[in-house]
């Protein structure tokens, strides 16, 4: 997901670009690249820059495109429940917590955090 992101905004970048910026090796781009490219996700094209090198420029296909927006809609979906898993979690520490401060001070006793408190 990440590459194609990267690719949908920069076609231009060299993979040594690629690499530094996902914090991932050139080998490892090299394979991806080549990966996306046999699925049909992006299209390679060369040509040469201003200094006669050839360079390349990376092209998300229409299929490409799809499969961006199918994975980033998977990842939304995935971090919504772990935010809703997250927030529950939260309540419920709250809750005991809360259960607990008030048969601390039924019983007498005071929290060090309560005594605190002006």
């Amino acid at each position: 997901y990440r590459l194609l992101k990267l690719l949908s905004r920069e076609s231009n970048l060299t993979q040594r670009n690629m690499a530094k910026r996902m914090g991932i090796s050139l080998g490892k781009v090299n394979y991806c690249v080549s990966e996306l490219a046999k699925r049909g996700f992006i299209k390679i094209n060369r040509f040469k820059d201003s200094s006669n090198k050839i360079r390349y420029i990376y092209l998300l296909t229409p299929s490409g495109l799809e499969e961006k927006a199918s994975l980033t809609l998977a990842f939304l979906r995935r971090k919504t429940l772990e935010y809703e898993e997250t927030k529950r979690q939260i309540r419920e520490l709250s809750a005991e917590l809360e259960e607990e401060s008030l048969a601390d001070i039924s019983e007498g006793k005071s929290l060090g955090v309560l005594k605190a408190i002006p």
